[in-house]
């Protein structure tokens, strides 16, 4: 690497070429680089602009966050804290530990496969974060598990 006095740097491959030009004063970029979870991020912002609702703002600021610090919520943890009928959303992933015994509504960004099956054999439903967000805009009567 040979610095340069405009603060970039120039690395040089193995065979003597030079590779690629990097500003040193600029940080590399952060935060989510799946697609979708950009888009269901976008999509929960837009959400609480449009109804005015506070809770989609920090589900989708809660998603922001590296994928290991991300919730993970297993479903025993679901069936302790609601009643049958609630409305649950986890800012992360649902997996499948436990059973669920009630039929609650579980909205996450995204679901182990036999925490999908388990939820459905309770007579619950399985949901994205943005038909949830698309369905009750204003957030009203939704706990969110962290």
């Amino acid at each position: 690497m040979k610095p340069s006095p405009t603060g970039e740097a120039t690395f040089i491959n193995a065979g003597g070429q030079r590779a690629r030009k990097v500003r040193a004063d600029m940080p590399r970029p952060t935060g989510p680089t799946n697609p979708e979870t950009i888009r269901t991020i976008n999509a929960l912002e837009k959400a609480s602009r449009l109804a005015g609702s506070r809770i989609w703002a920090d589900v989708a600021e809660r998603l922001r966050k590296p994928t290991r610090s991300r919730i993970e919520v297993n479903l025993w943890k679901i069936d302790k804290y609601t009643s049958p009928g609630d409305v649950v959303v986890v800012p992360g992933k649902v997996l499948g530990e436990g059973r669920i015994t009630k039929s609650v509504t579980v909205a996450a960004l995204s679901f182990s496969e036999s925490a999908r099956r388990k939820i459905a054999e309770a007579g619950g439903k399985a949901v994205s974060l943005v038909e949830l967000a698309q369905e009750n805009p204003k957030g009203s009567g939704v706990k969110i598990l962290a």
